[in-house]
């Protein structure tokens, strides 16, 4: 039975992340990131307060690509969305459910941070983090775990923002599910990692025995197809079967660029050993273009929206477009994933597949995957994009006591290794037993005396006040 909570205090701190080896995404070379996290404090209705907590990356030129911002400036984005949905959340102080908290004011999220020239992805940014810390601090005062409280719909999740949907459609499909005791790594080959030889895709010490990988793209059809050729090479080497996916991060400029690039997927011998076990392509178009171009013919090699899922609405946009799958990240909201999970469940049923994958683009080990990897978990996520276990050297500079405190808790997903914490895979697997701690999938906190506040962002400009 969903519980009432009022929202009483919420915080933001951050950390720097330096990174081993540069990211290559889309247009962005990431060499080293920061990671923010909030603290919250409820009241629930007739049990008392608890205090709850989230993380993630401030991931630079992701929710926000515009050319002419800087990285701190899309950075700067992210801290104003915290800062807007703090005061949203903290206006009223009557009870409400967790889900009735996040419906009531992601209107009001959007619209303001419109009036900052903030687009809707990165509205979404502060909303999702703070939902996150609520919903931990709220099972936490239940005593209950992620999985179990969100079967009995504890946040109280329905169908106001889905009109598609039915409310016994969504508590109906949390019902029924039952948590993943394996979730499989998804590697990504960013577009300066190393492909051939050591430290290359096929090489276990850099892959950690992975058998899925996501291969990014840059939008030229040639260089991309040419890539693809030498990955696939060294990919069939592997002395296990593979599956991959693409992502393109909006730099295909169009359906004819992208009509290229799946033709020679669909025809060139020599991407077989990549065309054979693509399971799909990742946002391949910029979002404005994506809505505006159905895939006709190209919809039958399979694809999801990413970057283009900043709406409750999207996912039912994008099928009518041709798109068969989104993905869930944390980031983008934990609710939004459920009400996708439902919808692909629910259309699925009909006869035509279509499903919700895990990407992972802010994930840093501690509360972040171990909060994303849960609602994989949660919703069938099989196998998940992580980031982290690579371009990040384990918890990186995080204080040695905070470090041991995770690895303590949970010691199916954490191995010391080197001097280091780091993400423990077991044969290209993550664990999840330990995640069924009351909260939201985290027995430990950070240190929070050796976080930083959150940075004040600048304040922006709007281009036409400048004019």
């Amino acid at each position: 039975m969903p519980l009432r909570l009022a929202v009483r205090d919420i915080a933001f701190f951050e950390r720097p992340v330096p990174f081993v080896r540069p990211f290559h995404f889309g247009a962005i070379v990431v060499n080293q990131s920061t990671q923010m996290f909030v603290r919250v404090e409820i009241e629930v209705e007739g049990k008392g307060r608890a205090t709850g907590a989230s993380a993630e990356f401030l991931a630079a030129k992701w929710f926000d690509k515009r050319p002419h911002l800087s990285s701190e400036q899309t950075m700067d984005g992210l801290r104003r969305s915290l800062l807007i949905a703090r005061e949203l959340y903290l206006a009223h102080s009557e009870f409400e459910t967790a889900f009735g908290l996040h419906a009531a004011r992601i209107g009001a999220q959007v619209e303001a941070c419109a009036k900052e020239d903030i687009p809707p992805l990165a509205a979404g940014y502060g909303p999702a983090e703070i939902d996150k810390a609520i919903l931990d601090a709220l099972l936490r005062c239940a005593g209950v775990n992620f999985f179990d409280g969100m079967t009995q719909n504890v946040a109280g999740i329905d169908a106001r923002l889905s009109p598609d949907l039915a409310d016994d459609e969504i508590s109906g499909f949390l019902a029924g599910r039952e948590r993943l005791e394996r979730v499989a790594i998804r590697h990504t080959v960013g577009l300066d990692d190393t492909i051939e030889g050591k430290g290359g895709v096929a090489d276990t010490n850099e892959n950690a025995g992975a058998r899925y990988f996501k291969l990014k793209l840059n939008g030229d059809p040639e260089h991309d197809a040419a890539r693809l050729t030498r990955i696939g090479k060294e990919l069939s080497t592997l002395p296990y079967d593979y599956r991959v996916t693409v992502d393109a991060n909006e730099q295909y400029a169009d359906l004819a660029a992208l009509g290229a690039l799946v033709d020679r997927l669909d025809r060139d011998r020599a991407l077989s050993p990549i065309a054979s076990k693509l399971l799909y392509i990742e946002q391949p178009m910029p979002r404005d273009v994506t809505r505006q171009s159905p895939l006709g013919a190209l919809a039958a090699r399979g694809f999801i929206i990413d970057e283009a899922d900043d709406s409750y609405d999207a996912f039912p946009a994008a099928r009518a477009l041709g798109y068969r799958g989104v993905s869930s990240k944390s980031c983008k909201g934990l609710y939004k994933s459920i009400v996708n999970a439902t919808r692909a469940a629910k259309w699925s049923a009909d006869g035509e597949a279509f499903f919700v994958s895990g990407e992972d683009l802010t994930c840093q080990a501690g509360m972040a995957v171990q909060q994303d990897l849960a609602l994989g978990a949660l919703i069938g996520v099989t196998h998940a994009e992580r980031n982290g276990h690579h371009y990040v050297d384990g918890f990186a500079e995080t204080p040695a006591a905070e470090a041991e405190a995770f690895l303590s808790a949970h010691p199916d997903l954490y191995v010391r290794d080197g001097g280091k914490v780091r993400l423990a895979i077991h044969d290209g697997d993550l664990l999840t037993g330990s995640l069924t701690t009351p909260g939201f999938a985290t027995s430990a906190h950070p240190d929070w005396s050796t976080l930083s506040p959150l940075a004040r962002p600048t304040t922006r400009i709007l281009q036409e006040q400048a004019l």
